[in-house]
C-alpha cells in the first residue's frame, strides 16, 4: 500500500512492530518488522510522516519514527549507483519523481530517500539526509546541507554553506527546526535541537548550539535565550567575556540586534530588516 493511503489506524497497527523490533533486534529480519520500516520511510518521502511536527505553539518527536529509520540502515545493503559518468557507492537509494512533486534539483545536488522535499523547493547544488522535512518553495542554496530529521518549514531561505545538523539518537533529542519564513544567511551553523522561530534572520557565520548564549541586546537590559531564537528576531554572531583559571577570553554567542517589522510582504520586511541592522548575508 502507498504511504500516501494509509490511515491513522494503518499507522497505529505499524507502530507496535517498530517498537518490538526496537527493543528485540531479532525481530529485525522478519517480513513483518522490514514492511512496517519500509512503510516509515516511504512514510517519511512522501510527507505523510515527520520525525517532529508542530502540535500548537510546540513541537513533538516522533521516536518511534527515528526508531524506524535508525532499524532501516542495517536492512539495506551496500549497492553501486550510476548516474550519468557519476558512481555512489551506498546503502541509501536517492529520491527520485522531482518533477511530479514538483521540485527544482540542480546539479549536484542530492537527497536521500526518505527525506521530503515541498512543492516549489529549490535544491541548488546540496544536500538533504534521510528523515528531514523540507517545506515548500524552500531554497536550500549552493553547499548547503540538511541533517537528518531536520525540520525545515516553508519560504525559508538556507544561504549558501549553511550547516544544519541532523540528529537520529538520543531518540528524545528533538532535531533542528528552522521554522516559515526564516532566513540563514551563509555558512551559518544550526545544531543540537537549535529551534528558530518563525522569520528569524540570522546573519553570515552565526553558529548555534544547544549551549550557545543567544542574547537580546535590542532593548536597555540584556535578555538570555538558549537553544531558540524567537521569531521575527534578526540575529549576528557575538562573543561574551568569560572567565577561566588561565585569564578572561572572548567566548562565541549570539546577539539579537533587532526584530523585522510586523508584514505581510516577507520580503519587503526582510530586505529592511537586513538593511537596517547592517546584517551580512
Amino acid at each position: 500500500m502507498d504511504a500516501v493511503g494509509r490511515t491513522a489506524e494503518d499507522w497505529a497497527s505499524i507502530r507496535p512492530i517498530i517498537e518490538a523490533a526496537w527493543n528485540d533486534r531479532e525481530r529485525c529480519g522478519l517480513p513483518e518488522t522490514e514492511a512496517a520500516v519500509e512503510a516509515v520511510i516511504q512514510g517519511l518521502d512522501t510527507g505523510v510522516l515527520r520525525c517532529a511536527e508542530p502540535v500548537g505553539t510546540d513541537w513533538q518527536v516522533n521516536e518511534w519514527v527515528k526508531k524506524a529509520v535508525v532499524l532501516y540502515f542495517p536492512m539495506r545493503t551496500m549497492e553501486v549507483h550510476e548516474v550519468g559518468p557519476f558512481q555512489f557507492h551506498d546503502k541509501m537509494a536517492l529520491k527520485r519523481n522531482h518533477a511530479e512533486a514538483g521540485v527544482r534539483v540542480v546539479p549536484h545536488a542530492i537527497a536521500r530517500y526518505g527525506a521530503f522535499l515541498g512543492k516549489g523547493v529549490v535544491m541548488m547544488p546540496s544536500y538533504v539526509n534521510i528523515g528531514a522535512h523540507v517545506g515548500p518553495r524552500t531554497m536550500v542554496d549552493t553547499w548547503a546541507t540538511v541533517g537528518s530529521c531536520a525540520q525545515i518549514g516553508a519560504d525559508v531561505h538556507l544561504s549558501g554553506g549553511v550547516g544544519i545538523g541532523g540528529v537520529l539518537e538520543p531518540l528524545q533529542a528533538s532535531p533542528v527546526i528552522v521554522e516559515d519564513g526564516a532566513f540563514v544567511g551563509s555558512r551559518a551553523i544550526v545544531v543540537e535541537g537549535v529551534r528558530v522561530g518563525r522569520e528569524a534572520v540570522l546573519g553570515a557565520g552565526v553558529v548555534l548550539t544547544s549551549s550557545t548564549r543567544i542574547i537580546d541586546v535590542s532593548g536597555t537590559e540584556p535578555v538570555e535565550y538558549k537553544g531558540v531564537v524567537p521569531p521575527r528576531a534578526v540575529v549576528i554572531p557575538g562573543t561574551r567575556e568569560k572567565t577561566f583559571p588561565a585569564g578572561t577570553y572572548g567566548v562565541p554567542c549570539a546577539l539579537i540586534v533587532g526584530h523585522r517589522k510586523e508584514s505581510t510582504d516577507r520580503k519587503t520586511s526582510l530586505n529592511d530588516a537586513l538593511r537596517t541592522h547592517a546584517v551580512a548575508v
